[in-house]
């Protein structure tokens, strides 16, 4: 009996481990699923959803995403974990095609980075003419500024300019979360703080926040976002096929209008790029 238990016992096991990767295999390599890594800035606004779903209405294609930070977004892709990225930092991106993981940077759209504070503006951010001047008022403040510190877009968007106004962000002052887009709002709100945000997600959250927009408009502060196929020459598995139907249906008036259209409490999130020559 010892010996009919432990053959059903292998048995048991190897069915189960048979199910499993049947399962994984179907969810990463199907031919009718992409899998996405992309940032918080564009899942938090809930437009990915509303692409996503279109989508798969148009193609019966199913797109599934991971949403982290461009640096660890990218990573994803250089390891052949996803087919698609989706990010906002064209330093990183340019990189990422030219050393072979990607196929072709494709833009997509754009909004612009904001400074938010608190309404009185200690630090006379809003006074300042151009980014560096305001970057500097905040350092001779001392006032508390949250960083994402997570190497995402928002983060490399950041230290490029504490890098233009010639600074090194340090002292109790300088909080880095290690956080989403989301997350660093809510802490930035909490403790009355200065913070550097994407306007889409902070247009999502506005009705949430206390903090005001102080600091806008400057070339400098345009956020542009591409998709990149994950190069199929480098890993098997991908799904190039079904990742080109999706770029050209992101980029098509049907995927184009659904971006310009696309309002959360009346306001548009991102813009497409003919529209400023971005």
């Amino acid at each position: 009996m010892d010996r009919v238990h432990q053959l059903k016992t292998a048995c048991c096991f190897l069915v189960m481990g048979l199910a499993l990767a049947l399962t994984m295999n179907c969810g990463r390599a199907s031919d009718d699923v992409i899998m996405l890594a992309t940032t918080t800035s564009t899942a938090n606004t809930g437009m990915l959803d509303i692409l996503t779903e279109e989508f798969r209405k148009d193609t019966g294609i199913r797109v599934d995403f991971i949403v982290t930070g461009t640096g660890k977004a990218l990573a994803h892709g250089r390891r052949g974990d996803v087919d698609a990225v989706l990010v906002h930092a064209p330093t990183a991106e340019e990189l990422f095609v030219s050393e072979g993981y990607g196929v072709e940077r494709v833009p997509l759209m754009w909004n612009d980075f904001v400074i938010l504070g608190p309404p009185d503006d200690p630090a006379a951010v809003s006074e300042a003419i151009d980014v560096a001047q305001a970057l500097k008022s905040l350092d001779q403040s001392a006032a508390s500024f949250i960083s994402r510190g997570d190497d995402s877009g928002t983060h490399k968007k950041e230290l490029e300019l504490w890098n233009l106004a010639g600074l090194e962000p340090n002292g109790v002052w300088y909080i880095e979360a290690g956080q989403g887009m989301g997350a660093c709002l809510t802490m930035a709100n909490e403790k009355m703080a200065y913070i550097l945000t994407d306007r889409g997600t902070y247009l999502a959250r506005a009705d949430t926040l206390e903090l005001k927009v102080l600091f806008e408009g400057q070339a400098e502060l345009v956020n542009p976002y591409a998709i990149i196929a994950v190069n199929p020459e480098r890993f098997r598995d991908v799904n190039f096929v079904d990742v080109e139907r999706f770029v050209d249906w992101l980029t098509s008036d049907r995927g184009q209008t659904l971006i310009e259209d696309y309002r959360v409490n009346g306001h548009q999130l991102f813009c497409l790029f003919e529209e400023s020559g971005a």
